[in-house]
């Protein structure tokens, strides 16, 4: 049970950043440059990793794709 609400949460992260991609035109390596980070990185964080670092970096693109 947990972990199918940890993978579902993670869908809903990856669900909210590609939408606002899409109604800004962006693509994520125009915000992986945006945010100055490798697109690989970017990717792994979109994608729900949980990590320090991504967790970090999904911050920064909630700040800056004006997301909650």
């Amino acid at each position: 049970m947990t972990e199918e609400i940890i993978v579902q949460g993670a869908k809903e992260i990856k669900k909210k950043i590609k939408g606002a991609l899409i109604e800004r035109d962006m693509t994520q390596v125009e915000l992986a440059k945006l945010l100055n980070v490798n697109p690989q990185v970017l990717n792994r964080a979109i994608h729900g990793d949980m990590s320090p670092r991504s967790i970090q970096i999904r911050k920064e693109i909630y700040k800056v794709l004006g997301l909650n």
